[in-house]
């Protein structure tokens, strides 16, 4: 029975009513960020302590997470955990990295005017301690902490990974604001710790913890000295690194300028233009150069060295083909190349993850819809990026994967599957909505980029027979009501929402659009953090909940995904736990796994300005332009072997202009609000 009105006890504790098609009341929020007019966002400390967060950062050879806070006094406490990707222990396992972690009372003592500092420095055993306040926290690719000493010193800190090397550096900045000369001292330490030579993969390996620039240094009033404190990996009998800290500084500072400085959005939101640019560094930053050449990483402490069919192929890859970032189109084209090696005469299944540089694979949940992922991601990736050596490369993997695919079909026509990328967490039946639907777009993708390479037109024409069939099989096996919405079953035998029901949108099935969307946003799925993985419950993946803003907006629902997208952006940027998209929650607590960041970028590329590869040099582009804006643009896109920008604008009752914009020229096209447009460029 189709019902018209349900109470429901959410997740966030409060009762709500929803009527199907309104919208539910979204939590208040309380900043505790700033943006900065530097495109920094900044924690200026005042009375709501204490309050503690965590944030990663990568470099090619080394990630460095931080957990960072401020107790009710004011002062700060800091633990840093250093992951070096490439230097492998045994046995080969996803998480066998070389990992350990420094925490504050580990680090060498520093004195100012013979008193010892404490709070993030210190040894709290000592009598007659310094006492430290922070003023300021602030990121944007690197991490500062600002905090204000006795006898008016400043201590300025900076976190961030080396680019290129298996080094982390804390600098120390202290400035004498007073008008007396002050004294900094910083003891001298060089601490060697290795695992057992047995356990390690090409070893021994050494984590060095170590001073640049200890000692006594005396500071005139308005002057300034530095130090620092480097940690880093060495191999067998190499030497430690002569780290130059300031040249490392503005390599890291550089990398991160180099990623903003492309694809960049603009809208009249502040916040979803550098929520998008926050997203651009997580999202590329996370890629290690290993044995096996470029691999991007999730992270969050267990990922790296290793790829996965969601993660890389599915998520990530097809943003890197509009971003233009060199290191990570190599990462790409590496990961599709090393799934292809795994492809054989019998269809046995490629392995969910190849990991340890590509020495080893995982493959514990079984067929997760793996072929699907990639299939579907490759030939995005393969059409966006435009070039057809790339795109040959490519083919066979995605011939390949369809043809397995069309082999798990079950005798009602949907793609079997052991689980999905969930991996058991929650049920996922024999065959489930995800792994159907991308393995519908897969096939689309598969029959424009086939005629980009001249294949056979027999075969294409099966493709787009089985594309039709799939989505005709979608709806029939998986269409139905659900707690009163009629949209999709995630499974066969699913009665409870599942926040995954999105994916049909973003392959644009519209089908069930609207009970969908209304079951996506009611109070039985949309939490304070996103959508909820399974009605009534509180574990959230993001993943899912970007999927969704993505697919609304493709929709149409254009001012409801809206509304929701600036929720979203505004908790993740400036709330309480920051700056960037996260895996999931309870499980690992909110990590900051870097793909789920290229797949914000995606709800604007695909979603918002939906653009839809059909060519090397082509794409379908339907703008969803919010009511309240009069333009949008995103500039310098690096796809379909051009740089170009779209500008977006009003032309009047229910008309937009689409501008393109190129080598200093610029094709002109105007359109029905909602319509999609055929650009060649």
């Amino acid at each position: 029975m189709q019902l018209s009105r349900l109470v429901y006890a959410n997740v966030l504790g409060f009762v709500s009513v929803v009527s199907f098609g309104q919208e539910i009341k979204l939590p208040e929020q309380q900043d505790r960020w700033k943006i900065q007019p530097d495109g920094s966002i900044e924690w200026k400390i005042d009375k709501r302590i204490p309050h503690h967060d965590h944030i990663e950062m990568g470099g090619e050879k080394v990630a460095l997470w931080m957990q960072y806070g401020v107790d009710s006094s004011g002062r700060s406490k800091l633990s840093r955990t250093m992951v070096f990707p490439t230097f492998r222990l045994l046995p080969h396992k996803t998480i066998a990295h070389m990992t350990y972690n420094v925490e504050d009372a580990e680090l060498p003592r520093i004195y100012i005017n013979d008193r010892l500092l404490k709070g993030g420095v210190h040894n709290a055993s000592v009598v007659g301690d310094l006492q430290e306040k922070v003023q300021r926290v602030t990121h944007k690719g690197i991490m500062q902490i600002e905090s204000i000493l006795r006898d008016s010193v400043v201590l300025k800190r900076t976190f961030f990974p080396s680019v290129d090397k298996p080094v982390a550096i804390e600098k120390l900045v202290f400035i004498n604001n007073g008008k007396r000369p002050a004294k900094v001292d910083m003891d001298y330490m060089r601490r060697e710790v290795r695992p057992a030579v047995e356990r390690t993969s090409d070893g021994p390996h050494h984590f060095i913890l170590s001073t640049i620039g200890d000692g006594l240094k005396t500071l005139q009033p308005g002057d300034s000295a530095v130090f620092a404190i480097t940690y880093q990996a060495t191999r067998g009998t190499a030497q430690p690194l002569a780290v130059v800290v300031n040249r490392e500084e503005q390599l890291r500072r550089d990398r991160v300028n180099q990623i903003l400085s492309k694809l960049i959005l603009e809208t009249p939101d502040e916040v979803l233009n550098t929520t998008f640019a926050f997203a651009k560094i997580r999202g590329t930053e996370s890629i290690y150069n290993t044995k096996g050449g470029y691999m991007h990483g999730p992270g969050g402490l267990r990922y790296y060295a290793a790829i996965w069919a969601n993660d890389q192929a599915e998520y990530i890859n097809p943003f890197f083909a509009f971003l233009g970032d060199e290191i990570g189109n190599k990462s790409a084209m590496n990961a599709y190349r090393m799934f292809a090696k795994y492809m054989n005469p019998e269809y046995k299944q490629i392995p969910s993850s190849i990991i340890a540089e590509g020495a080893g694979t995982w493959n514990g949940a079984g067929d997760r819809g793996d072929m699907a992922m990639i299939a579907y991601g490759a030939g995005r990736y393969a059409l966006a990026y435009g070039n057809a050596d790339s795109a040959r490369v490519l083919w066979p993997l995605i011939e390949w994967s369809l043809e397995y695919l069309k082999r798990k079909i079950n005798d009602e026509g949907v793609v079997w599957s052991k689980s999905d990328e969930l991996e058991n967490r929650f049920p996922a039946g024999s065959a489930n909505l995800n792994t159907s639907s991308l393995y519908y777009d897969a096939l689309r993708s598969a029959v424009m980029l086939g005629k980009q390479l001249g294949k056979s037109a027999t075969q294409l024409a099966q493709y787009e027979q089985q594309a039709k069939q799939i989505r005709a099989n979608i709806e029939k096996y998986f269409g139905g009501t659900v707690e009163g919405f009629k949209t999709y079953r995630y499974y066969k035998g699913n009665d409870t929402l599942r926040s995954w029901i999105t994916t049909p949108l973003v392959v644009d099935i519209f089908d069930r659009k609207e009970g969908t969307i209304d079951a996506l946003f009611s109070p039985r799925l949309w939490t304070e953090d996103g959508l909820a993985t399974l009605a009534g419950n509180q574990t959230f993946w993001d993943r899912s909940t970007l999927y969704g803003l993505r697919g609304v907006l493709a929709a149409g629902e254009t001012e409801k995904a809206t509304r929701f997208l600036k929720y979203y952006s505004r908790r993740r940027l400036l709330g309480e736990h920051v700056p960037y998209a996260v895996e999931a929650y309870p499980e690992g607590n909110q990590r900051h796994l870097s793909a789920e960041s290229g797949l914000y970028c995606r709800i604007f590329t695909e979603g918002m300005f939906g653009i839809r590869p059909t060519g090397f040099n082509s794409f379908d582009i339907t703008p969803r332009l919010p009511k309240e804006w009069n333009n949008m643009a995103l500039r310098k896109i690096n796809a379909f072997q051009n740089t170009f920008d779209i500008e977006v604008a009003r032309a009047g009752k229910n008309k937009l202009t689409i501008r393109i914009k190129k080598d200093g020229k610029e094709k002109k096209y105007t359109i029905k609000d909602g319509a999609t447009q055929k650009i060649t460029l």
